[in-house]
């Protein structure tokens, strides 16, 4: 905290943070030992005219200070596609569980797979692909929705079905909001082409339609 000390060795420069115009910053930064981490990190002070005082921190000591701050400003917007990731479309909800597997008491350690056989270590890895595929896939579904919400606004309020106090002209809908209105799309899609899209007699021959309210209704 000391970098705050004098503000005469602070430099000053346009904050790099999005959406924000017309604001000047106060930084300084320096590489130094932290010892929880034993290495050196490089420590930035900011001065916001608004926001007031933060202290950031990178490890990597090539990026530049103003770099950091752009990174750090932008680090909402990450956590909310994060949030999206996992509460809308379950990208983290995982759980592949592998019978074989040896139990071990959480925090004893890892599996130790240098010492079992081959077959054991690759069950383990076909388990962690499994993860990975599940992650990935939920990925790419957030990204259809966003490039949904992006570029038909207009269709996905209309199929939204519902109201949010938020809702603003001009504002694209959330992931959420183009995932309800893909649900209420749903049924209608199944059965308006039956006869012309493959896709659809896969997925009505494997369907249980006394779990799918959407179906029932319409059926």
């Amino acid at each position: 905290m000391s970098l705050f000390s004098n503000p005469n060795k602070m430099s000053n420069a346009d904050s790099p943070v999005y959406g924000e115009k017309n604001t000047v910053l106060l930084y300084r930064s320096m590489d130094l030992i932290w010892k929880p981490l034993g290495r050196v990190v490089r420590f930035v002070a900011v001065a916001h005219p608004v926001q007031g005082r933060c202290l950031l921190m990178s490890t990597d000591l090539t990026v530049s200070a103003i770099d950091i701050i752009r990174l750090y400003g932008i680090r909402f917007k990450i956590e909310v596609s994060f949030k999206n990731a996992l509460r809308v479309v379950g990208a983290y909800a995982y759980h592949f569980w592998l019978g074989a597997m040896k139990p071990i008491k959480r925090g004893s350690g890892n599996q130790y797979l240098h010492c079992q056989t081959e077959k054991y270590r690759q069950a383990v890895k076909r388990k962690f692909d499994a993860y990975q595929r599940h992650i990935q896939i939920g990925l790419i579904v957030q990204g259809m929705l966003q490039y949904l919400s992006a570029t038909y606004p207009r269709l996905v309020w209309k199929n939204f079905g519902s109201w949010l106090r938020t809702i603003r002209p001009g504002i694209p809908p959330s992931e959420m909001v183009t995932a309800q209105a893909l649900r209420n799309c749903f049924p209608e899609f199944l059965l308006s082409n039956v006869k012309s899209v493959p896709l659809t007699k896969f997925i009505l021959k494997r369907v249980d339609i006394g779990r799918a309210e959407g179906l029932r209704l319409t059926g």
